[in-house]
């Protein structure tokens, strides 16, 4: 496994490369990022920002969604993939959030959970980017990431994500997903990264082992 100095080597790169990196979703208060996350489940930030871009502009709080009903949120989205299901849990998470929550989004991990539509990721995430709290969201890219540099080599989300929180300093935490992420989108690509513009290629394990570039 990656030694603590390796690791520390990575974020500072990282950070001197893209010193406050951002979630990609477009969104304009806490709960149109809510909404963008649960909608980017099994689709790219990009399909997402398509379809949210006319629907934000007219309905952005839980009452004008709800209002809309399942039945008219579905043509917004239905560019993205399992919009049927999406649609369903939106509108159940905007009457839950009306009537518990005083349209406001939670900022506790263990509240956030118990929403439709919202998982561990998903709530991580939201809890990152709308409360600024030290969580680490883990998607495909970070799984992949993560195993490729010597992160973790845990065989679920959930045990790279305590592997994570764990071996990254604390000072990196904040933004660290965003730079896992970033990273796995646009160089440690699945099936053809590109090493050759990997700037952390001296300190990963996959790097070394397979010299693609």
């Amino acid at each position: 496994m990656i030694s603590q100095d390796k690791i520390e080597k990575i974020f500072q790169i990282f950070s001197s490369a893209d010193p406050k990196p951002k979630t990609e979703l477009e969104y304009s208060n806490n709960f149109t990022l809510t909404i963008a996350v649960i909608l980017s489940a099994q689709a790219t930030d990009i399909s997402v920002n398509k379809a949210t871009k006319k629907l934000f502009e007219q309905y952005d709080t839980p009452h004008k969604i709800f209002l809309l009903g399942e039945a008219n949120l579905k043509p917004y989205i239905k560019t993205i993939g399992l919009y049927n299901s999406k649609a369903k849990n939106i509108i159940a998470l905007c009457e839950i959030l009306i009537n518990k929550y005083n349209s406001i989004i939670p900022d506790e991990f263990e509240e956030l959970i118990k929403l439709p539509g919202i998982g561990r990721k998903t709530a991580n995430v939201i809890l990152n980017c709308a409360f600024a709290k030290p969580t680490m969201a883990v998607d495909t890219h970070v799984f992949r990431v993560a195993h490729r540099i010597g992160l973790s080599i845990g065989s679920s989300p959930e045990k790279v994500e305590k592997d994570l929180l764990k071996k990254i300093p604390e000072k990196w935490l904040l933004h660290a997903h965003h730079w896992l992420i970033l990273h796995g989108r646009y160089v440690c690509k699945a099936r053809t990264p590109i090493c050759s513009r990997c700037s952390i290629s001296a300190y990963c394990s996959y790097y070394k082992e397979n010299k693609t570039d």
